[in-house]
C-alpha cells in the first residue's frame, strides 16, 4: 500500500493534464503553514524565467497544523504546483517519494527556508538537462561561495564531510546543502536502494552515485542560514554517523549491487586516474 496520496491533480485551465514538464522541483515540509506560500510564490516568479517548462512538488511530511490546506489552495490557484501528501515524517521519505512519482526528465529538491539563493537553480539543473550530468548538488564550501551561518553549524557541516572523505572516500564537497537535483531516469534506478528516510537521505544517495561512476556536478551558492530552523544538529549528527557506520559496513561486505547498478545504469567501473605525464606516455 502506498504511503502518500497526491491532490489535486494537475490540470490546465482546460481541465486537461498538461505535458510532463522538463524540471520537478520538490519542497518537502512539516508544519510550515505560514512560510509555504512565501516560499512558492517566489519559487513561481523566479521560474518564469526558465528556458523550460517547470512544476513545483509540495510534499507534505505528515503536517499537524495547516501546512496541508495552504498546499491544496496553492495547487488550485497555479497550474504547476501539485500536492503529495504523506502519512510518516522524513525529508529523504518525502523526496523518494515525490522523485520516483514524477514524470519530469529532471527532478530536483530545495529547502522551505530559501536558505540557498535562486539564482544557482538554473545553473544547478541545466547540467542535467543537457545530458552533461547525473546528479547536481549545491556546495557551501566551495571557495566561492557565499555564506552565513554560526560558527557551530559550520564545524559541524566540516567536519561532517571531513569524515565522508576519510571513511567513504567522498569525492563531493558537501552532502547536505538542501539544493539538489538528479535526472529523473537515475532516479528510478538509485532510489530504491537508498534506505534512510530522513536527513543521511542525501548522503546516501550521493555515495552510490558516485560508486555507480555518476557525474555528480556541484555549483557554489550563496546561503543563509535559517535561525528558525527546527532541525535538531546533535540528533542529526548522531544519526548521519550511523549512517556512515552502516554504509562503511555494506561496502566491506559488498552487500549492495554496485556492480548491478552499474550495468544497469550503463557506467564502467571506476578506475584510477594516471598523472598527466603518464597518460600522455
Amino acid at each position: 500500500m502506498s504511503e502518500m496520496t497526491i491532490a489535486p491533480q494537475v490540470t490546465d485551465r482546460t481541465g486537461t493534464a498538461p505535458h510532463a514538464p522538463t524540471l520537478d522541483v520538490v519542497i518537502p515540509v512539516y508544519n510550515e503553514e505560514h512560510s509555504l506560500g512565501s516560499c512558492v510564490w517566489r519559487l513561481l516568479s523566479h521560474l518564469e524565467s526558465f528556458p523550460f517548462s517547470a512544476r513545483i512538488t509540495i510534499a507534505d511530511n505528515a503536517s499537524t497544523d495547516g501546512t496541508l490546506a495552504v498546499a491544496n489552495a496553492l495547487a488550485a490557484d497555479f497550474d504547476n504546483v501539485q500536492v503529495m501528501h504523506l502519512d510518516r515524517k522524513g525529508r529523504g521519505r518525502a523526496l523518494r517519494a515525490a522523485w520516483l512519482a514524477s514524470d519530469a526528465a529532471v527532478v530536483a529538491y530545495m529547502d522551505v527556508d530559501l536558505s540557498t539563493d535562486l539564482n544557482g537553480l538554473l545553473p544547478l539543473v541545466a547540467p542535467l538537462v543537457s545530458g552533461h550530468s547525473d546528479i547536481a548538488i549545491g556546495t557551501r564550501l566551495d571557495p566561492a561561495s557565499r555564506v552565513v551561518r554560526g560558527p557551530k553549524r559550520e564545524f559541524i557541516s566540516r567536519s561532517y564531510n571531513l569524515i565522508l572523505k576519510a571513511a567513504l572516500r567522498a569525492h563531493f564537497s558537501d552532502a547536505q546543502c538542501g539544493f539538489k537535483a538528479m535526472r529523473t531516469d537515475i532516479a528510478q534506478v538509485l532510489l530504491p536502494v537508498v534506505q534512510d528516510g530522513e536527513w543521511f537521505f542525501d548522503t546516501e544517495l550521493l555515495i552510490l552515485a558516485q560508486r555507480c561512476g555518476l557525474r555528480i556536478h556541484e555549483v557554489p551558492v550563496d546561503w543563509v542560514d535559517d535561525p528558525d530552523s527546527r532541525v535538531d544538529i546533535v540528533d542529526t549528527a548522531r544519526k548521519d554517523l550511523q549512517g556512515v557506520w552502516r554504509l562503511r559496513r555494506a561496502f566491506a561486505t559488498h552487500a549492495l549491487p554496485i556492480a548491478d547498478l552499474r550495468v544497469e545504469l550503463e557506467r564502467k567501473p571506476l578506475t584510477a586516474r594516471l598523472p598527466l605525464t603518464l597518460a600522455a606516455a
